[in-house]
């Protein structure tokens, strides 16, 4: 079995008495897509923003690709390879969809320039390759503002393929969007793991999401992991059931609406 990429053990979190995250421990493997879930107030966040220094824990070790990263700059997680998206997209709405991956991809390369019009012209085909990998390039020249709300998730994707990333972390990557355009996000998102072998962690609400894209699950609940394990492991839980979806009446209709999926024609 290949070492981890990313491995978390004991990660500790504390607010005065409130324990955010409390001892948890998970592992990401090479181009493995791993999910953490958990109801509101869970630890999710805080351990998310823990593992790109957004956050410093109080305890625990996080280390990528072997080396320990706890307590990390934000630029220097990216600087390592550790790429990261969030709820609310970050992009120019002034600019191309060309130029707001070329602008990440200036930052990435340290290439300061004075005017634009000279950076116009810098990394083009860079980021028209990850826009090609995006399903973006028809729409590069246009302006981020006035693109639809799941096409700016698939332009800050591409933008957090910029820095060549072993770990991607997505936070809450489908909020806002569509159930049809969530589906659609994860199901590229699970593609690029496959092309560029890419590890992907992500926080999700949407079951459907989590359980047709995720190779494992992370369930956390008052900052403790409660469970992990593969979909079908971790839906058929009891614990999670309980304490998570209270009674298990979400989980109970992923199951049927699984289960009717499949038995649908192909």
């Amino acid at each position: 079995m290949n070492d981890p990429i990313l491995s978390v053990r004991a990660l500790r979190k504390f607010y005065g008495g409130v324990k955010a995250v409390n001892d948890v421990s998970f592992n990401v493997g090479p181009g493995e897509m791993v999910a953490i879930i958990g109801p509101n107030g869970a630890g999710k966040s805080t351990c998310f923003n823990s593992l790109n220094g957004q956050i410093r824990p109080d305890g625990g070790s996080i280390r990528f690709e072997g080396r320990d990263i706890g307590g990390i700059s934000p630029d220097a997680a990216w600087r390592a390879g550790i790429g990261r998206t969030f709820q609310i997209t970050a992009t120019f709405s002034s600019m191309s969809v060309r130029e707001n991956v070329q602008t990440v991809l200036l930052s990435y390369h340290r290439s300061i320039l004075s005017f634009w019009r000279a950076a116009a012209s810098r990394y083009r085909a860079d980021a028209d390759e990850l826009l090609d990998l995006v399903g973006m390039s028809e729409q590069a020249d246009r302006l981020c503002g006035v693109l639809a709300y799941g096409d700016l998730k698939r332009v800050e994707l591409a933008m957090a393929l910029a820095n060549k990333p072993r770990l991607l972390l997505m936070d809450e990557p489908t909020a806002g969007m569509a159930p049809s355009e969530r589906i659609s996000l994860m199901a590229l998102t699970k593609r690029l793991v496959t092309q560029t072998g890419v590890s992907v962690l992500f926080t999700e609400h949407d079951m459907d999401v989590v359980f047709s894209q995720a190779d494992r699950i992370v369930v956390l609940n008052r900052g403790e992991v409660i469970a992990t394990g593969l979909p079908a492991e971790v839906r058929n839980n009891g614990v999670v059931q309980e304490v998570y979806l209270g009674g298990g009446t979400m989980f109970a209709a992923e199951v049927a609406s699984e289960a009717a999926r499949e038995a649908a024609p192909c």
